[in-house]
């Protein structure tokens, strides 16, 4: 007989199951049918006519040579090079990557590179370039990306609308092949983005964008910034969770955020367990502080968004439930080998969908079903280890080192201190602090 854990538990599975898989596939086929000959727009419609000054910031910390990949493929877009900047914003690398970002920008006259005066974590760092900066559109793109030459652009054209504030792209995997564990997140970002996000892009409340790759309107930015500049639990800053706070700000405050697959960057997947396991337990924090912060909001969104919402954050609290029930009663494995089969069909249905592709940019149907097992702990145990660390301010993989404090900016003010090079060739000079008003 089932007892009530599982019930809830599967319960809650068939309605995510329902809600984001398989309506996911149907809103995809109404999506190709209104592309068709002589049909509405959709909801991915574009506007190639729409060119704004555009810079793009790479919050930058202890990354070391690799940052020389991600300047040089931004160096190659395709949107026009007169309206596009690039800043690197430097939060006090203690390596070698502040050379590293001085080298590759030197001589290119629209690449800058910014250091921070103390290290302050990334979205305040971000902050600081934005409010410098005189650009209509941000893009955020992580130091340790590549980007597709032509994802600017698709990025930018989405901005269709006025209350359009944030476009995201699509993450994928850089290292697909190193072992088991990269080929495993390979298929689970693939169902990620082509997805899970499905719902809330058909209705434009992606509630979530990666900091990867996202656009943003510098004015939602600005007026936003108060609430960025100061988050915290039970009174200590924290630093994890920003790109959803953010995403999840955007949608409060009235505007619409999307997606499109067809701006792309590729990022390094972790490729140890233990790495792993840090990056999922920064998530599940990230996770549970959201689904709370957005209790008191998200039901007035639409009914199907709410929906997703509230069975995904009762999901992730009961699923521990499940995995200790089933360990109590000895029926674990039994439940495991369910698990694996299902994730193994998923396998499949990845493998038919990027029939296509070549054969370095995709990996095997089985690569999936370890994640049957994996998802124990990610779910099981994890989620409870998050609970009682929310007010963790570290910043697990990424390796950053606590942030010192500071005070938040005063609204609309600025104080510049940082050393900046245009990387023009000009060796770097330190700014006289001053107060400066945002345009």
């Amino acid at each position: 007989m089932v007892s009530f854990p599982a019930l809830l538990v599967y319960s809650l599975a068939l309605v995510v199951l329902i809600n984001r898989y398989a309506a996911g596939i149907l809103l995809r086929r109404r999506r190709t049918v209104a592309a068709g000959p002589g049909g509405p727009p959709g909801e991915d419609e574009v506007n190639d006519d729409y060119q704004p000054v555009v810079e793009v910031v790479v919050p930058m910390f202890n990354e070391g040579e690799g940052i020389r990949d991600t300047i040089a493929s931004l160096l190659a877009q395709t949107y026009p090079a007169h309206k596009l900047r690039v800043t690197i914003a430097d939060d006090c690398s203690t390596d070698d990557s502040y050379q590293h970002a001085l080298n590759a920008a030197s001589g290119k006259r629209h690449v800058r590179v910014q250091r921070m005066p103390r290290n302050m974590g990334k979205r305040r760092a971000i902050n600081r370039v934005v409010r410098k900066s005189r650009a209509e559109i941000i893009v955020s793109v992580d130091s340790d990306v590549v980007v597709d030459r032509d994802a600017i652009r698709q990025l930018v054209r989405r901005f269709v609308s006025p209350r359009i504030a944030a476009v995201g792209g699509r993450v994928d995997i850089r290292n697909k092949h190193q072992n088991w564990l990269t080929r495993m997140q390979t298929i689970k970002y693939f169902f990620g983005y082509s997805f899970l996000k499905s719902r809330e892009r058909s209705y434009r409340s992606v509630l979530c964008l990666s900091g990867c790759l996202t656009a943003y309107r510098r004015s939602v930015l600005l007026e936003l910034e108060r609430l960025l500049e100061n988050r915290s639990v039970l009174g200590v800053p924290i630093k994890y969770g920003e790109d959803r706070f953010l995403t999840r700000q955007i949608v409060k405050a009235g505007y619409q955020t999307t997606m499109t697959h067809d701006a792309v960057c590729k990022t390094y997947a972790p490729t140890t367990l233990d790495a792993y396991f840090a990056q999922q337990l920064r998530w599940r924090r990230s996770n549970i502080i959201d689904y709370i912060s957005g209790l008191s909001h998200v039901w007035k969104l639409h009914p199907v968004v709410a929906i997703q919402y509230f069975t995904l954050f009762s999901l992730l609290l009961s699923y521990p439930v499940l995995v200790f029930d089933h360990l109590r009663t000895g029926t674990i494995f039994p439940v495991l080998a369910v698990h694996c089969s299902v994730m193994a069909a998923c396998g499949f249905y990845y493998r038919w969908h990027v029939r296509h592709l070549p054969s370095e940019e995709k990996v095997s149907a089985f690569s999936l079903a370890p994640i049957a097992a994996v998802i124990t702990v990610t779910y099981g145990i994890l989620t409870i280890v998050a609970l009682f660390t929310l007010d963790c301010g570290k910043w697990e993989t990424r390796r950053h080192e606590a942030a010192e404090e500071e005070p938040a900016l005063e609204p609309l003010v600025a104080s510049l201190g940082e050393t900046v090079s245009s990387g023009a060739g000009e060796p770097a000079t330190q700014v006289a602090s001053a107060k400066v008003r945002a345009a």
